[in-house]
């Protein structure tokens, strides 16, 4: 009974709760340019023909990936032979499912793969569809 009265005391005394902006939100990000479709090649190319291990290549590649457009041929390659340099198959035939899965249609998809078809037959990397045929 006394813990009942001491709550309902408690609650009564309290002040209103108020919302106040956090303080670390900041107004607009307006202010930033918007990336060109070239400087985002030009990046992500730059940045896959320096990574040193696989983590710094599936990292690129979700960042990559993670955005509304899909890569420009150059960045696929790059990827991929950053993927087979660090000695990771699976990665390099995930790139091109990737790829399907970016894509709006099989026409563009089959573009990419005919365009990547020397990269492909130089490093060895058969396609998902290649590999599981059933």
């Amino acid at each position: 009974m006394i813990r009942a009265q001491l709550a309902s005391t408690l609650l009564r005394a309290r002040p209103a709760a108020t919302r106040v902006a956090p303080a670390f939100a900041r107004a607009s990000s307006s202010a930033h340019g918007q990336e060109t479709f070239e400087s985002f090649n030009q990046r992500y190319v730059t940045f896959f023909q320096s990574a040193q291990d696989l983590f710094e290549v599936q990292r690129g590649l979700n960042n990559c990936f993670a955005h509304d457009l899909v890569p420009a041929p150059s960045v696929i390659e790059a990827a991929v032979r950053a993927a087979r340099r660090v000695n990771d198959y699976a990665t390099a035939v995930r790139i091109f499912e990737g790829i399907k899965e970016k894509v709006e249609n099989k026409q563009q998809y089959q573009a990419y793969l005919d365009e990547l078809k020397p990269l492909r037959e130089e490093l060895g990397i058969n396609i998902r569809e290649e590999l599981y045929t059933s």
